[in-house]
């Protein structure tokens, strides 16, 4: 096993415009736990980018780079750099330059994919600015912390659900002290339930 390798593989997921570069949704990844002082734990140690000056100027350099570029994979500013372009806009999974370009691909199909399942339409600037909520979301879902949790599109989009497009009648709600109690008797009988059943 080599002394780099690490479960931290995503340094930053960006979203930009491919108008004028313009930032739509960055997360940067640091490792939640650092070597000690003086030491490295590889490429993904410390965010190269700490501060917003540095990640405006990463993000313009790579929006400027990759807008006239056909590929989907870049070394950029000795990272990897993985993209994929959808109508106005520009997807990026960053990882360290020892990173597998692959599991890294998978990334951004992951989301690429699930933004197309969770909006059943296109992947606009408009739509991702108006569901903001449930992009962060999927991107949470597939990514944490720098580590991939999951690259299948459907999982994700059954994790990020919608809220109820009806309202709940709030007054069939029995919120009395026996209601209660019948509730939490339901969630125990539900719990045991899956535990017998081995989940």
């Amino acid at each position: 096993m080599s002394p780099s390798m690490s479960l931290f593989s995503v340094q930053a997921i960006l979203i930009l415009s491919s108008e004028d570069g313009s930032r739509i949704f960055a997360k940067y990844y640091n490792q939640p736990h650092h070597a000690p002082t003086g030491q490295t734990q590889g490429p993904t140690a410390s965010n190269p980018y700490p501060d917003l000056k540095a990640q405006k100027a990463f993000e313009k350099g790579l929006a400027d780079k990759t807008l006239k570029q056909t590929g989907d994979i870049i070394l950029y500013d000795n990272r990897i750099v993985l993209y994929k372009m959808e109508s106005d806009v520009m997807m990026y999974v960053v990882g360290s330059v020892e990173e597998n370009e692959i599991m890294l691909y998978n990334v951004i199909l992951a989301l690429r994919d699930s933004l197309h399942l969770l909006f059943k339409q296109s992947v606009d600037k408009r739509t991702i600015i108006e569901n903001y909520d449930l992009v962060a979301l999927a991107i949470d879902e597939i990514v944490d912390d720098g580590i991939i949790l999951e690259t299948d599109p459907t999982i994700i989009i059954q994790r990020v659900s919608k809220a109820p497009s009806q309202d709940v009648n709030l007054s069939r709600i029995d919120l009395s002290e026996q209601g209660v109690n019948n509730l939490a008797q339901l969630g125990k009988s539900k719990l045991a339930d899956w535990l017998r059943q081995g989940l």
